[in-house]
């Protein structure tokens, strides 16, 4: 079933985007969206006339609020504020033709699912692990520990469902934040994204909390969408690696109860030292952005 066109509407979250908006944009409009909000994180003029040329309203943020503040800014504009569906999304996705249809017809076929992700493809057609557990504190250690230097290992496989068939649909603890559906009812009730997380960690702490509100999440393979990964991070990315390891300590604290807590520390522990790592990887890979690249919010 596809879902009504004035059901849906879509949230971008920008940050001097430009390069990738347009495409974006059109995607949505080909898919059947017809209610579009940007919200310009950034300074870069380009993305309102990208937008408008794509008959999509356009808001002006005034500073970098982060990804889920942005977010929840433009759920609140006219055109998103009263859809039954919100579409949310970063910059640099292109969805499949049918994809807002396959979201949609999961939604109406299952009462209890407040949002569901579609495939996440890389540019080259790989899979991007997009639906993901939420890890116990072996698998978070472990994935923490290991994840940089052995990508394949036993911990980081079950955090990130490495083992599981992702032709198939699912319910799933998460699902990425860089294109998800999500029923407008349940956003309100848990007050959308966390606005203290700045950067990474949004959406596995959305769906945390739909969870402990009764609600359900679920995978769609039959919606894909192609996103390019790592465009801020390239240009900075320094801040982006503070960024996800402090979103990562305050999902920790947050989530971990009774005597799991005494473990806190050396999950603190953990993460600095998961962070120096990361830095000293970045510096010794150089990695330096093309020329003209513009930035959108990049996953962990």
């Amino acid at each position: 079933m596809r879902p009504d066109a004035s059901a849906v509407a879509a949230v971008v979250v920008s940050y001097d985007s430009t390069g990738y908006l347009g495409p974006c944009l059109s995607s949505l409009r080909a898919d059947g969206v017809d209610s579009v909000v940007v919200v310009e994180n950034g300074r870069n003029d380009r993305s309102r006339m990208a937008a408008v040329a794509a008959g999509a309203d356009w808001v002006q943020a005034g500073a970098n609020l982060g990804y889920g503040r942005a977010a929840n800014l433009g759920a609140g504009q006219a055109g998103a504020a009263d859809a039954d569906y919100l579409l949310v999304c970063n910059p640099d996705i292109e969805l499949r033709p049918g994809s807002v249809a396959a979201l949609g017809a999961a939604l109406d076929a299952d009462a209890e699912l407040a949002a569901v992700g579609p495939r996440i493809a890389n540019p080259d057609g790989s899979l991007y692990p997009s639906a993901r557990t939420f890890p116990n504190l072996v698998d978070a250690l472990g994935h923490g520990l290991f994840g940089l230097v052995a990508p394949r290992n036993r911990f980081t496989r079950r955090y990130r469902m490495l083992d599981w068939d992702h032709s198939a649909p699912a319910r799933v603890d998460w699902v990425s934040g860089a294109c998800f559906l999500v029923r407008r009812r349940a956003w309100d009730q848990v007050g959308g994204f966390d606005p203290a997380y700045f950067m990474y960690m949004e959406d596995v702490d959305l769906c945390w909390r739909l969870g402990q509100a009764g609600w359900k999440v679920g995978y769609v393979p039959a919606a894909e969408v192609v996103h390019i990964q790592e465009v801020s991070a390239d240009l900075h990315p320094y801040r982006m690696l503070a960024a996800h390891h402090v979103s990562m300590w305050r999902f920790a604290r947050a989530t971990t109860t009774g005597g799991a807590r005494l473990a806190l520390p050396l999950v603190l522990a953990g993460l600095a030292g998961r962070c120096a790592a990361a830095v000293v990887r970045r510096r010794l890979a150089g990695r330096v952005p093309p020329a003209g690249v513009a930035e959108s919010r990049p996953l962990a």
